[in-house]
């Protein structure tokens, strides 16, 4: 086989190797990429639960990348049966992500209620009666 490196070292992976390409669709790499997602949600849940500064939008974007790459591990599997030697993996998968969906939402709701608090005590504190439509007389009911 002929070496074409010189030529080719400053193409993308996929386009110097359409080998290395395939080999990302076998459903060898699925339960590699499944175990990628699982430990990167898994990270993000108890991040999300323990360390107020995490940076959930650089997770986000990790998670984004992963999905897209099983999606297409998925596509490049036609039989059915590699996909159910595969079922345990991503029945495993889906329950972490729901566990990882109830953190994102209950951390939402914090956030809300922390807001809420704020707009409370800020309304509160310019509020003070001095330029209340009440104190003129155009509240009345």
């Amino acid at each position: 086989m002929t070496d074409y490196s010189e030529f080719t070292s400053n193409l993308p992976a996929t386009a110097v190797s359409p080998e290395r390409h395939l080999v990302s669709q076998r459903p060898g790499n699925l339960a590699a990429i499944i175990g990628r997602i699982e430990e990167a949600v898994e990270e993000e849940t108890a991040s999300i639960r323990n360390n107020a500064g995490f940076d959930i939008k650089a997770s986000n974007a990790r998670k984004s990348r992963y999905l897209y790459e099983l999606n297409r591990a998925i596509k490049g599997i036609d039989q059915p049966d590699l996909l159910a030697e595969h079922r345990d993996g991503l029945t495993r998968l889906r329950q972490k992500l729901a566990r990882n969906e109830a953190a994102i939402l209950a951390h939402l709701n914090a956030v809300k209620e922390v807001a809420n608090l704020l707009k409370n005590a800020i309304q509160h504190a310019e509020a003070d009666g001095t330029y209340s439509a009440g104190q003129f007389g155009w509240a009345q009911t």
